[in-house]
């Protein structure tokens, strides 16, 4: 195992890894098969600038339209170490979240065989403003080292709160046919691949402890997605009502649902319908970003379709007070599965699905104007 890298923590997690009963083994024969099927996936997703494009609306409360920033290309220039010792590399980055630390900007992003394949690793990189981006000697960061993480790790999505970091991922495992009917889904079709929210904690950003999963599978019903907590404009995980609050946007049954925590780490679970596209003539696929403002407005970035016109981006408005209840939807936003941050005094995100087949870079976009709301 590679330095950096815990599995067990003095933090009370007893109640956090009853899901890992239920999967199969982390084996290195297990990783390598599936690394081996990961390579020989090819995908390519539309290009950002489809999602976060100029539409004929945008209402003062929306946040873009959005323009790359190319000074922020991110471009590793080596292949990881592979303490798994299956021989795997990556030829597409992607999925990235953002955040600052020590006055820097770091991205901690998803590293995979071939675009949106399994067998995914994460990993971070820091940004000087005179020498640029450099990838952190430590990667991975977080790869397969429990039995739900069979399948890779993906999708980082990172908060600070308390003076630490909070980086939720999902989980990717292969469902015993025993547990799939242990744990029906008939509104959601699952196939044979799981997913669980796993969490993991550092205080510096270098040394990680994985804590497990936090949504239970009888809510996920073997599959969910979400983990998106209203963050302000520096990373920070902002309460709600005095309590921390996740959208849960994909799976568990084909029902939305939300989570209350109090630490970030211990959660719980109800049925909650905060969303509705009908005005969009849309189906939710998952709800990407949470941003909070100080006056109190919540905007969450939703990736949706709407039949044969294809996939977009929109953006849904709430307020603190009432953060289930949608005040109005807008078309078009960023489709950042990490979270949006202020930098230089306009809104950005990265992500990778620009990239060309087999090219490793992140591209960087910066919102065209700047809110006149004070944040954060």
């Amino acid at each position: 195992m590679a330095a950096g890298v815990a599995v067990v923590d003095e933090l009370d997690v007893s109640d956090q890894l009853t899901n890992e009963e239920i999967v199969l083994p982390l084996t290195q024969h297990g990783l390598s098969a599936n690394y081996d099927s990961a390579t020989a996936l090819t995908k390519q997703h539309s290009p950002q600038d489809h999602f976060s494009a100029r539409y004929e609306q945008t209402p003062d409360w929306a946040i873009g339209p959005f323009d790359r920033d190319s000074t922020l290309t991110f471009t590793p220039t080596s292949q990881w170490p592979d303490p798994t010792g299956i021989g795997w590399t990556a030829s597409a980055i992607f999925n990235p979240s953002l955040i600052r630390h020590d006055g820097r900007l770091v991205v901690v992003y998803r590293a995979s065989p071939s675009m949106e394949s399994t067998a995914s690793r994460i990993g971070m990189a820091v940004h000087d403003p005179a020498t640029g981006w450099t990838d952190s000697p430590r990667n991975p960061l977080i790869y397969p080292t429990r039995d739900n993480e069979l399948h890779g790790c993906e999708d980082p999505k990172i908060y600070r709160a308390n003076g630490r970091y909070f980086l939720f991922y999902n989980a990717v495992f292969p469902i015993d046919p025993d547990d799939a009917s242990r744990y029906p889904s008939p509104n959601y079709t699952l196939e044979d691949i799981g997913c669980d929210i796993n969490v993991a904690v550092s205080d510096d950003l270098v040394n990680w402890t994985k804590i497990g999963p936090v949504v239970p599978h009888e809510v996920s019903r073997l599959w969910c997605k979400g983990a998106v907590i209203p963050r302000d404009a520096n990373g920070d995980a902002v309460r709600v009502g005095g309590e921390f609050l996740m959208y849960l946007s994909e799976g568990c049954n084909g029902t939305l649902h939300i989570g209350r925590s109090v630490d970030l780490i211990h959660w719980e679970f109800e049925e909650q319908q905060y969303l509705d596209l009908e005005l969009l003539k849309g189906l939710l696929h998952e709800v990407a970003c949470a941003a909070a403002f100080d006056d109190g407005r919540i905007v969450l970035d939703i990736f949706y379709s709407a039949g044969a016109a294809g996939t977009f981006a929109a953006q849904a408005l709430y307020h603190r007070d009432s953060p289930f209840t949608q005040i109005s939807l807008n078309k078009g936003g960023s489709l950042s599965w990490g979270g949006l941050l202020q930098h230089r005094g306009t809104w950005l995100f990265a992500q990778g699905w620009d990239a060309p087949a087999g090219v490793r870079e992140l591209y960087f976009y910066r919102s065209a104007r700047v809110d006149s709301t004070p944040l954060r």
